[in-house]
């Protein structure tokens, strides 16, 4: 089947080609990303394979659906681009790949704990600068403290694990649906006040819908330990920024590292280092001391991008082959749940 791959970067073309030695697809690399201005490019071909930024609005899909194109397959397990209403009404059908690896991004966000807690940025800095002082780098023992884990899916449930049993830390979690394997194993399940009220470090593994948007705010804030760190490598938009930085000016907010960010799409997987960055609420970001920010880079490990691109062509198979495939996201169900 003819793939038109949006959001191509030159590690998409090395791990599919790889996926496709025995060339079963015909995949054609754009490095355009999916909008209602490049939609255009898709003409003719039957699937779109797109990205975690890639826009699948209610245009894209109409112009898609126009067009010839009958899959989109995600290469991402996040689906908060696509318009579920709009895919609904359509004639198209859309795969994704839930559990790529979970170890690299829960591992990604024990890194981005351990980084921001003992400074190691800001100290591997001062060491290159010849500066040996200590002053400003004091951090604490993760054993005995007590993290909170929302959202328990594959990764979440992977970062729980290696907190509690890697680190010594008391684990408690909040999600919709609790885990009893998880339960057995000593993660305590508590209602999400208790998570902020109890938590020394928060982390996010939940995925963008209605009820998380934004589930981070000032009032979430108000709810924490003073100091809390806070980690997010689920979806930007479940941090509500401007709120943030105001915890983090107030003291309120002890620390954040992010790798992810609501705006990134203008960003992320770019080389700006010589431009003028538009977005003042991100360069604000960048000014504290104690924020550290990577630009969504959780999933860059050679086994899940070698997962990635063998589970999108499988999928994109199973779509072709008429089969019921195990990967499809119904918006039906997704929306009624």
């Amino acid at each position: 089947m003819k793939i038109a791959l949006f959001s191509t970067k030159s590690f998409d073309r090395r791990f599919f080609e790889r996926a496709n030695r025995e060339e079963t697809h015909e995949v054609h690399f754009l490095e355009s990303r999916l909008s209602a201005e490049t939609v255009d490019l898709a003409r003719g071909y039957p699937c779109v394979c797109v990205f975690v930024n890639d826009i699948v609005d209610a245009e894209v899909i109409r112009r898609l659906e126009e067009g010839g194109t009958r899959f989109i397959a995600l290469r991402c397990a996040g689906f908060n681009n696509v318009d579920l209403r709009a895919l609904r009404e359509s004639g198209l059908r859309l795969v994704h790949v839930p559990a790529y690896s979970p170890h690299a991004v829960a591992e990604h966000a024990v890194a981005l704990i351990l980084g921001l807690n003992r400074h190691l940025p800001w100290a591997y800095n001062r060491v290159r600068d010849g500066n040996f002082s200590l002053s400003g780098l004091e951090g604490f023992d993760l054993h005995g403290k007590t993290v909170g884990v929302i959202g328990t899916g594959r990764i979440g449930a992977t970062f729980a694990g290696i907190m509690r049993h890697g680190f010594g830390c008391r684990v408690v979690a909040h999600d919709p649906f609790p885990s009893e394997r998880l339960r057995a194993s000593g993660v305590e399940f508590v209602a999400l006040e208790r998570l902020f009220a109890e938590s020394d470090i928060v982390s996010l593994h939940c995925p963008l819908t209605p009820e998380t948007d934004h589930l981070i705010d000032a009032s979430a804030l108000e709810r924490m330990k003073r100091g809390v760190m806070i980690v997010n490598t689920s979806r930007g938009r479940v941090i509500d920024t401007p709120a943030v930085i105001e915890g983090l000016k107030s003291g309120r907010v002890g620390s954040l590292a992010i790798d992810v960010y609501e705006q990134e799409g203008d960003l992320f997987f770019e080389d700006l280092s010589d431009r003028v960055i538009q977005d003042d609420v991100f360069e604000r970001l960048l000014t504290f001391p104690n924020v550290l920010v990577t630009g969504h880079q959780g999933f860059f490990t050679e086994e899940a991008l070698t997962a990635i691109a063998e589970e999108t062509l499988d999928n994109v198979s199973c779509l072709e082959s008429g089969e019921t495939c195990e990967k499809e996201i119904i918006p039906e169900r997704v929306m009624a749940g």
